[in-house]
């Protein structure tokens, strides 16, 4: 009983369902012979099928071997019954007893208590799933890979008689939030700050497949070949050619998808699909929508970011097959385009006319997507993890994306539209003001020079600091380029990276932080761990010193890298002095080691500490003695300051950075560190707001670092600021017990001509 549909058995049962869907009758008369065809075909006493209505309800719509009232009687939710857990899944479910599986559901009247064995998959399409297809037998039935896949076949042939919306109402089939026509804001996360507004334009590269079912498998493989070369090549001259194709973090996220469109196990299950009697279409498809299920439940975001450039790529090959244009906006003429996806890979963004595009809404993403990467090395506003944006964004809709706040206002009123004009021109201002204090010192009107600084974790942010005047580098980042690769990097690939580092700062300082990696962010080649809070979990230097070989690796790149350059390297989170004495201790014998082989030391080396952890604060005066700088990181101080998670919406505006607790704990950092001729700087995102940078100076911080994009506000603000009469007014108002100082902070600015 096993083993009975292969290859050739496959090709037959195609063209058979070919023949149904081109024959005539009713959606729901041609559905009945096609589940009569599968049962007899499969040699199974049942096959079902069910569609997908609104609600995450599954219908039995038509079924040979259960009971015939059964149909449109019967329905389950996604996630009730086998049926519903292949429809929650995704993912193809083979049991030779089902009844004894623990989501089995009994359904008395569609009489299926006599099936023992069970196979079902989901029909799919454009990955989502629009139904359940089911087979079922009497006895305990172990079906193979190969009538699994036949199966899988078959259901995508299925998808496009569902899609047609002729068994269920397409308005029924996906439920959509929000009126078409009335304006409307969706909110999401921000993967690249900036705001802009233009026409949408749906970027659904996948084109439509009019023949599923081959009629000559070996042309059709020829076809396959043909267009896989003519894709490779017009990924090579796409490289050759782009604005991004030299230098920078983007151009080994390009380089990495090249070799996507090469790989053998992508291109194979394709050539697999064509040879079971697909066209070459719909074999792309095929594979694209199976990989798609199985990778849609992985919340690793390396492994999603591969999920989404093999997308990428079966549309790009799709095209090539089809001879289509590759990109929506070849079709519209808008002039401002705001561009909205599911998801996007980085060479897709760069089919988009860069004159054009203004801003990019995506359902999917995260900051270190590659589209995220590319995007910004573009000044792009993204907006990430909207959810339903496809759905409730037409094309032609006026769209506004604030990214900043990130939120997407769509088909926004006259007025929000006039508004928003008012702010993009007013930033236009803005910036040529900033423009202009480009080659001015950040000093303030008493005298007082503030080191103003930026923080950067991949090549392409660094021509921002000739562009803004930065003072150099105050936290580079390490770990960005190291969650984008597929390994670790050995000490020779890490050496040339830092030494591009240094060699584009050319004579300004960079502070390299060491691995910050664990919480949220995640190294795909190394163990995952599960943890309640992450946050405050196995993280950070806790992961360095727990693999000192890992650590060693790093600190011997960088001393290499700096060759006789000065080197100032700290460590992060540490919550207790003897932990960075550890650290200090394996530096200490990787410099020894460098030196030993005659090899170049740094110029100068400066080593410190990352201020994050409350604890800390109470052991300042220790760890001033073997440190030689100290930097707050605002962000995750704050956040064990107040016991309150960064990522929890409710919490956002519960807790205030200048509620007098922060400000006194921060003052206490100052005093300490003075105190021992310490140097102190503070990078987050106070030291790049305005109001936030004013109160910091007041405090007595002289070393700030913050996004390039922040620069030219902070120091606008600095040269308007007379930090006397601020530091009393602080030193007053800390005494309070205000839930936040905010709006007196903001009032002192207005009083005394402070540009905030």
């Amino acid at each position: 009983m096993e083993g009975r549909v292969g290859v050739t058995g496959a090709r037959r049962l195609l063209g058979r369902l070919r023949d149904v869907m081109a024959g005539t009758g009713t959606a729901q008369e041609r559905l009945d012979n096609i589940v009569q065809l599968i049962a007899a075909d499969m040699e199974a006493e049942v096959c079902s099928a069910y569609i997908m209505r609104a609600g995450d309800i599954l219908e039995l719509c038509a079924t040979e071997g259960l009971f015939p009232e059964s149909v449109h009687r019967t329905r389950l939710r996604v996630g009730e019954g086998l049926v519903g857990v292949i429809a929650a899944t995704a993912r193809p479910l083979a049991l030779s007893d089902a009844q004894a599986h623990p989501a089995f559901a009994y359904r008395p009247e569609t009489g299926e208590e006599v099936y023992h064995s069970l196979m079902g998959v989901p029909i799919l399409r454009s990955g989502r799933v629009s139904g359940v297809l089911v087979v079922q037998n009497r006895s305990q039935r172990h079906y193979t890979d190969e009538e699994i896949e036949a199966l899988q076949t078959v259901a995508m042939v299925l998808a496009e008689l569902v899609a047609a919306g002729a068994l269920v109402d397409v308005e029924e089939q996906h439920a959509t939030d929000g009126i078409a026509t009335l304006p409307h804001r969706l909110d999401g996360v921000r993967l690249n700050p900036g705001l802009a507004i233009g026409t949408a334009v749906l970027h659904q590269p996948a084109i439509v497949i009019r023949q599923l079912v081959a009629e000559d498998p070996e042309a059709e493989s020829l076809r396959l070949d043909h267009a896989i070369g003519e894709m490779q090549r017009s990924i090579d001259r796409m490289l050759s050619s782009s604005e991004l194709a030299h230098g920078g973090e983007h151009r080994d996220i390009l380089e990495t998808y090249r070799m996507f469109a090469e790989d053998r196990g992508w291109l194979g299950r394709i050539r697999e699909a064509v040879q079971s009697g697909l066209t070459a279409e719909a074999a792309v498809q095929k594979v694209r929508d199976d990989t798609r299920a199985r990778m849609k439940q992985i919340s690793d975001p390396y492994i999603r970011e591969r999920l989404t450039d093999l997308e990428d790529l079966a549309n790009r090959l799709q095209h090539h097959l089809s001879g289509g244009a590759t990109t929506a906006a070849v079709e519209t003429e808008a002039e401002d385009v705001v561009l909205v996806a599911r998801s996007m890979g980085p060479a897709e963004l760069m089919d988009y006319d860069r004159k054009r595009l203004r801003a990019l809404v995506l359902e999917e993403g995260s900051p270190t997507a590659h589209v995220a990467v590319v995007a910004r090395a573009l000044d792009i506003p993204v907006v990430g993890r909207v959810k339903g944006a496809i759905g409730q964004i037409d094309a032609g809709d006026q769209v506004v994306v604030d990214g900043d706040n990130a939120q997407v206002l769509v088909r926004p009123s006259e007025d929000v539209q006039a508004a928003v004009e008012n702010r993009l021109a007013e930033r236009r201002s803005r910036k040529a003001a900033y423009q202009a204090l480009r080659e001015l010192p950040a000093v303030t009107l008493d005298g007082v020079a503030i080191g103003l600084f930026m923080n950067a974790g991949l090549l392409i942010d660094l021509p921002e600091l000739e562009a803004t005047r930065a003072d150099g580098i105050g936290l580079y980042r390490t770990e960005l380029p190291f969650m984008t690769r597929q390994d670790f990097p050995n000490v020779a690939d890490q050496t040339e990276l830092y030494v591009r580092v240094l060699d584009q700062a050319q004579d300004r300082p960079v502070v390299f932080r060491t691995l910050d990696i664990g919480g949220d962010k995640v190294l795909p080649y190394l163990p995952e761990t599960v943890e309640e809070n992450p946050a405050m979990g196995w993280r950070a230097i806790r992961i360095s010193l727990d693999h000192p070989g890992m650590l060693r690796q790093q600190l011997r790149a960088l001393l290499l890298a700096a060759n006789g350059r000065p080197l100032s390297i700290m460590f992060p989170m540490v919550a207790e002095v003897a932990e960075f004495v550890a650290a200090r201790r394996i530096l200490d014998m990787e410099v020894q080691r460098v030196g030993e082989r005659g090899l170049p030391l740094p110029s100068s080396l400066k080593v410190g500490a990352m201020l994050e952890v409350p604890a800390l604060i109470w052991q300042l005066d220790a760890l001033c003695r073997e440190v030689d700088f100290i930097s707050v990181g605002s962000n995750d101080l704050m956040q064990f300051l107040f016991a309150k998670d960064r990522g929890n919406a409710r919490l956002a505006e519960r807790y205030d950075v200048l509620a007098p607790a922060a400000l006194t704990c921060l003052g206490e950092i100052v005093r300490v560190a003075d105190g021992c001729g310490v140097s102190l700087s503070l990078c987050g995102e106070m030291a790049g707001s305005p109001l936030e940078a004013m109160a910091l100076i007041g405090l007595g911080f002289r070393n700030l670092s913050m996004s390039p994009s922040a620069i030219g506000p902070v120091k606008a603000m600095i040269r308007t600021l007379d930090v006397g009469p601020l530091r009393r007014y602080l030193a007053d108002a800390t005494r309070h017990t205000n839930h936040s100082l905010r709006e007196k902070l903001r009032e002192f600015a207005r009083d005394h001509g402070v540009s905030i």
